[in-house]
């Protein structure tokens, strides 16, 4: 195929902000997980669109699998709230209330 581009599990697009290897982030309205530490603003930041991963949680949210989940860009948790949020993936595996992490699977796609 001429036109491939890439597979687009990774994909690399701006830092929206300085992040740490493994911190979720918004770009634009792609979610992402950085695959190393970059600067706000860095062209060449490289994030992961697909797969599981531990991410910080709202801590008070008893989680299920399967339930839709939501990137809350203000306080850059995960939480089951949709109203305000951008739609990353759902729940991979239950998590309680409280609780600070949970594990997501990415659903690649631009809200």
């Amino acid at each position: 195929m001429k036109n491939f581009v890439q597979q687009g599990d990774t994909m690399q697009l701006p830092a929206p902000y300085d992040v740490a290897s493994g911190e979720g982030a918004l770009i634009g309205s792609l979610f992402g997980v950085a695959c190393a530490k970059y600067q706000n603003a860095d062209p060449k930041a490289q994030w992961k669109t697909t797969g599981v991963f531990t991410l910080p949680k709202t801590s008070a949210q008893a989680w299920t699998p399967g339930a839709k989940v939501y990137w809350d860009a203000t306080n850059k948790v995960v939480t089951t709230t949709a109203t305000g949020n951008t739609l990353i993936g759902v729940v991979a595996a239950a998590a309680g209330n409280p609780s600070g992490f949970g594990d997501v699977r990415l659903n690649g796609v631009a809200a």
